[in-house]
C-alpha cells in the first residue's frame, strides 16, 4: 500500500448549540484529491478548523504528504502560517477595501496592511492566469461571484502552498460558473501536484475533484 497522502487523527469534545459534541475523527489515504460530505452539524466545519490550524485536538496528529503538523504524543503543533495549506473559503474572504490585484498580492504579503496597487510580476501572472488583468483595479463590491472566486483562488496559488483546503469553493456560483471553477482548480491541481481536500455538499463538485469520498456523521468519519 502507498503511503497516506491524508492521515489525521482527530479527538476533540465541546459544547455547541447546549449540547456536547464529541469529535472522533480518523482518516488515512493515499489519493491526493480528497473529499468529505456530511450533513449539517455533523463535524464538518470542526475538522477544518482543526486541519487549518484555527483549533487544537485534544488527542490526535495530523500529516499531510508525510509532514507532521500536529501530534499530541509528541507535543507538535504547527500555527496556522507554518502549515503551508491553501485555504479558499465559500464566501470567498476577500477585503473589500483593496483591489482585485492588492487582494491577490497579500497573499504573499501577509504582514503589509495594504499592498501597493501596483501589481508585481508574480501577480501580474496570476492575473492574466485568472483572466483577471482587465479588472485589476476593481474593488470586490464591482465584480461578479466568479471574479471573486478566481481572485481568492490566485491569492492562495500565487503562495505555492503545499495543499489545498477548500471549503464549499463553488456555493454561491451558478451552475455554469462552478463547472467552470471545477475545471480550473482540477487544472491548478494538477499542476501544482499538490493534495487537495474539498468540503462540500454538491455530488458533481467531489465526483469531478475527488478521487476518495469520506463522509461525516456525529463526529466520525467513514469512506464511501
Amino acid at each position: 500500500m502507498s503511503s497516506p497522502v491524508f492521515d489525521f487523527a482527530l479527538q476533540l469534545s465541546l459544547e455547541t448549540a447546549g449540547r456536547q459534541f464529541d469529535l472522533d475523527a480518523a482518516c488515512q489515504s493515499a489519493v491526493l484529491r480528497l473529499a468529505l460530505v456530511g450533513a449539517s452539524g455533523s463535524g464538518k466545519s470542526l475538522i477544518l478548523q482543526l486541519l487549518s490550524g484555527l483549533l487544537r485536538p485534544e488527542r490526535g496528529h495530523i500529516r499531510i504528504n508525510g509532514r507532521c503538523l500536529v501530534d499530541t504524543a509528541a507535543g507538535v503543533w504547527l500555527p496556522p502560517q507554518r502549515r503551508a495549506v491553501g485555504l479558499v473559503y465559500q464566501d470567498y474572504a476577500l477585503f473589500p477595501h483593496l483591489t482585485v490585484a492588492q487582494n491577490i498580492a497579500f497573499g504573499r504579503h501577509r504582514g503589509w496592511r495594504q499592498p501597493p496597487k501596483k501589481a508585481d510580476a508574480a501577480t501580474r501572472e496570476w492575473l492574466e492566469r485568472m483572466q483577471l488583468t482587465a479588472i485589476a483595479d476593481h474593488y470586490p463590491h464591482q465584480i461578479s461571484g466568479g471574479q471573486k472566486q478566481r481572485t481568492a483562488l490566485a491569492r492562495t496559488c500565487i503562495t505555492r502552498p503545499q495543499w489545498l483546503l477548500l471549503d464549499e469553493p463553488f456555493s454561491a456560483l451558478d451552475s455554469g460558473l462552478r463547472a467552470q471553477m471545477r475545471g480550473l482548480i482540477a487544472d491548478l491541481q494538477q499542476e501544482l501536484a499538490i493534495p487537495l481536500l474539498l468540503v462540500s455538499h454538491d455530488e458533481a463538485d467531489t465526483h469531478h475533484l475527488a478521487d476518495e469520498v469520506w463522509h461525516l456523521q456525529g463526529g466520525r468519519l467513514q469512506r464511501l
